[in-house]
């Protein structure tokens, strides 16, 4: 039975390799999200991937996934485990289990007439990471500091940035 243990090895090696031949700048990224006619439902296309959101019944949804919000919280969870991950590999840290549960508030009442003081977006998030390892609190400590410094979905709700949209008729 594989363990994390042996997959950190695998992430280090991997990780060093990538580093004997660094990208040749920014890497484009891009997602593709359509809207079902019949259900609402959104299919989120991302290379192969696919993922589908979806509304709860109380907003004429059918609950067939997780709604922006929620996947927000899962898409910082999912980075700041993967840098956890990468990090303990670099920092030869030892981990024998790692979780990472994300926790956020979103109020919809935003999104009403003359509610302007309630943010429409979600706020407040948290995040509580789960370790078995047989570290110190020290390297865990070093861990944690660096996956703070380099998170990118982290750094990127700590950091907003301006982003620009437009529209075009199909």
């Amino acid at each position: 039975m594989s363990t994390l243990r042996e997959y950190l090895t695998h992430k280090r090696a991997a990780l060093l390799a990538r580093r004997e031949k660094p990208a040749d700048g920014p890497v484009p990224l891009r997602a593709s999200v359509t809207a079902e006619g019949r259900s609402g439902v959104r299919r989120i296309r991302i290379r192969e991937h696919q993922i589908i959101s979806d509304s709860a019944a109380d907003f004429a949804g059918y609950d067939l996934g997780p709604g922006s919000p929620e996947l927000q919280a899962g898409v910082l969870g999912s980075c700041v485990t993967h840098i956890f991950l990468i990090k303990a590999a670099e920092l030869e840290v030892p981990l024998d289990a790692l979780s990472v549960d994300v926790s956020a508030t979103y109020d919809p009442r935003a999104q009403a007439p003359g509610e302007s003081g309630i943010p429409v977006h979600p706020q407040d998030f948290r995040y509580v990471v789960k370790i078995d390892s047989p570290a110190s609190d020290e390297e865990l400590a070093r861990l944690h500091a660096e996956v703070e410094r380099v998170c990118p979905i982290l750094n990127l709700i700590r950091n907003p940035q301006d982003i620009k949209g437009e529209i075009v008729r199909a």
